[in-house]
């Protein structure tokens, strides 16, 4: 299953938005990156690739996102996800990649690329941001991103899913050909609203992030 969304006539306010010494307008050099996945002792597939990047000329962030259906498709997720890399480096010149404690989805997604062969580390690929670690240098706090959602005011539409349901679903749709035939339309239609709740809310936080994280800042000097 694909699915695109494009939310459109954003606007980046420039004292706001998250800023590096080296580099400026992050936000549209980046790609905003999450994944749903199944890990039984290591990794089993990909559940859900979901990534955004902003379109400076239209306004627009475009999320793209692939959920498997059958087996076959953990094979087919990894081609389609190498090839999206691909063309944001190349076409749309993308640098970097944002995540929120992105480190585990890189281990799942580098295992299973080099498990089938496919030549790509994707945080050797771009530069990595984790918005998780990013708080933390500046407020000496770790949070969650639901919590850090709360303090950046994202309002989210999507119910909270946990980790182990996300898990169990795809553990029956790779074990299960016929499983997600008999899904009804609004569970998938949950889980990935969810994901890409998830990446919209990476690039909300980048492109607000002064406002934010500041007032945390100086509320604790």
């Amino acid at each position: 299953m694909i699915k695109r969304n494009a939310v459109t006539s954003l606007k980046v306010n420039d004292v706001d938005r998250f800023k590096l010494e080296d580099s400026d307008k992050i936000y549209s050099k980046a790609l905003f990156f999450d994944l749903e996945h199944y890990v039984y002792k290591k990794p089993i597939c990909i559940g859900v690739f979901g990534c955004a990047y902003f379109d400076e000329k239209s306004g627009e962030l475009n999320t793209t996102q692939y959920m498997i259906e059958n087996k076959s498709d953990s094979e087919r997720i990894l081609k389609i996800a190498e090839e999206y890399f691909l063309k944001a480096k190349t076409e749309l010149k993308k640098d970097y990649i944002v995540t929120f404690s992105g480190n585990n989805d890189f281990t799942v997604i580098n295992y299973l690329f080099k498990k089938s062969n496919i030549n790509m580390e994707v945080n050797k690929e771009f530069i990595s941001i984790d918005l998780q670690k990013e708080y933390e240098k500046v407020t000496k706090r770790c949070v969650g991103l639901k919590n850090l959602e709360k303090i950046f005011e994202i309002n989210r539409e999507s119910e909270i899913i946990s980790g182990s349901t996300l898990a169990k679903t795809f553990g029956k749709i790779v074990k299960d050909s016929e499983y997600s035939l008999r899904m009804p339309s609004d569970k998938k239609d949950k889980i990935l609203l969810y994901n890409r709740q998830d990446v919209e809310s990476l690039f909300n936080m980048i492109v607000t992030w002064n406002k934010y994280v500041k007032e945390v800042e100086d509320d604790e000097k």
